[in-house]
């Protein structure tokens, strides 16, 4: 299995036992060291008002792109110590796709950056932006 494959079963692991990701219908669909791409189909549960989707799963999404793309870096789990988010349109499609990458690894923190895009008839259009700062957990023993 190469290093791709591997960290594909890692990220696939680690989203089965969210039970958020899996109430959102999130998959890890590729990663490679310092980045991945996940996706989610469109539920009507996952829209706002105006049948967009909702700015706190634009958020999730964006959140979860980087903190999985940080964890092919350094190898354990991490946490969103401060992230920010760029609406840029209205978040409309038969589903979402959520790309990050490592900007900056460290041994506290890591620095990322995700673009979603929201995907009609096969068409990619940019919805979204968001960078995350993530802390290293340390393994309490």
């Amino acid at each position: 299995m190469n290093t791709s494959d591997t960290l594909l079963t890692t990220l696939r692991a680690i989203n089965a036992s969210a039970s958020f990701n899996q109430w959102c219908g999130i998959q890890v669909e590729k990663a490679d060291r310092g980045s991945v791409e996940i996706s989610m189909p469109w539920r009507n549960e996952v829209g706002q008002y105006s049948g967009f989707l909702h700015a706190g799963l634009i958020g999730a999404l964006l959140d979860t792109a980087c903190g999985f793309a940080a964890v092919t870096m350094v190898g354990s789990r991490v946490l969103a110590s401060h992230f920010s988010v760029n609406c840029l349109r209205p978040a409309v499609g038969e589903k979402f796709i959520a790309r990050a990458k490592v900007v900056k690894p460290g041994k506290t923190q890591v620095f990322t950056s995700a673009e979603l895009y929201a995907v009609v008839g096969g068409e990619e259009k940019l919805v979204a932006t968001g960078e995350t700062l993530l802390s290293v957990v340390q393994d309490a023993t």
